[in-house]
């Protein structure tokens, strides 16, 4: 996949079949559209472009807003654009002038005569230029005007319910893995770089890797524990994972801990990057009376999870696509 940052530094392509928006979890929705414009793109051998938006706009409209959360970090969007062949990502960078641009000048100044679109592919109820003014019946008029096709795809859903990132982010608050995966088509994940932590996991015979994650707006799911594989050096592992405040350890709130353990394990990996897939919510956090309470417990749940592994068709696999 070709990855522009400048659009400037785009180069004319045959046909170009164009879809826009910001992607946020390339969830099955998505992928409808997505599938359209590289199939449609292939069948008039013409060329498939993605334009999305970075950093996202309401961190840029809304500085001080802290309540975004998003499904994906830039780098998982890219990887999960990739795999699904889309060819041309442009990321257009998103500023408080660029979102002066009404919808005219966008469509005219960017889609025209830049990319020169040949057709544009949108979602259902897609608004954009300034202040969203932008709408479908606007883009109709700008394509006779401009000489391009355009098309909208309808709301798709799943037993009745429309998909929307929204929704899958209330599924994943909520600790609904699998709701949330039904949506997104591929396991939730969280990326990020281990780092050091008390080392008390150790002293009882459960070592975790601390998980940093970069993205400040990336969704954390509901506290608790989780069964997940981590993705280290291409290999997959089994493990455990804990999200939350770790009361038992406590007695003050010390902010929010994502903890891994990996089941038969024992490389350093500080300071190293993971990827943590999550497959499948046990039980909630629980502040137990003291340590010992606290290791019976944790062998209760790798238990399960070693079980729910085994019993489970395709937990083990990663169906990012």
């Amino acid at each position: 996949m070709n990855v522009i940052t400048d659009i400037e530094q785009f180069k004319p392509v045959r046909k170009p079949f164009v879809t826009i928006g910001t992607f946020d979890g390339v969830h099955f929705g998505h992928r409808v559209i997505l599938k359209k414009i590289r199939e449609e793109a292939k069948a008039e051998k013409g060329t498939s472009v993605l334009l999305t938006f970075y950093p996202h706009p309401r961190t840029v409209l809304f500085p001080d807003d802290n309540s975004l959360k998003l499904l994906n970090t830039q780098n998982e969007k890219i990887e999960l654009l990739d795999e699904f062949g889309i060819e041309n990502l442009i990321i257009l960078p998103f500023t408080l002038e660029f979102s002066r641009l009404n919808a005219f000048d966008f469509v005219r100044d960017v889609l025209v005569n830049k990319i020169g679109v040949y057709k544009l592919i949108i979602g259902y109820d897609h608004q954009f230029g300034r202040n969203r003014e932008g709408n479908y019946k606007q883009l109709e008029e700008y394509a006779a005007l401009f000489d391009f096709e355009i098309e909208e795809i309808p709301a798709q859903e799943i037993d009745d319910i429309k998909i929307s990132s929204t929704k899958i982010r209330k599924a994943l608050f909520e600790g609904d893995l699998q709701k949330a995966e039904e949506y997104l088509g591929y396991p939730y994940s969280l990326s990020g770089m281990v780092i050091e932590g008390d080392k008390l996991g150790r002293s009882i015979g459960f070592p975790t890797a601390n998980l940093k994650v970069y993205d400040k707006h990336k969704l954390i799911p509901a506290n608790g524990v989780y069964a997940v594989l981590v993705k280290y050096n291409d290999k997959r592992f089994k493990g455990m994972m804990n999200i939350g405040r770790r009361p038992t350890v406590n007695n003050t709130d010390l902010g929010l801990a994502m903890e891994v353990h990996l089941f038969n394990f024992n490389e350093d990996i500080y300071h190293k990057e993971i990827t943590v897939l999550l497959r499948k919510r046990i039980r909630d956090e629980i502040k137990f009376d003291n340590l010992t309470a606290l290791k019976k417990q944790l062998e209760k749940d790798k238990v399960k999870i070693e079980r729910y592994f085994k019993e489970s068709k395709n937990a083990s696999e990663n169906p990012f696509t």
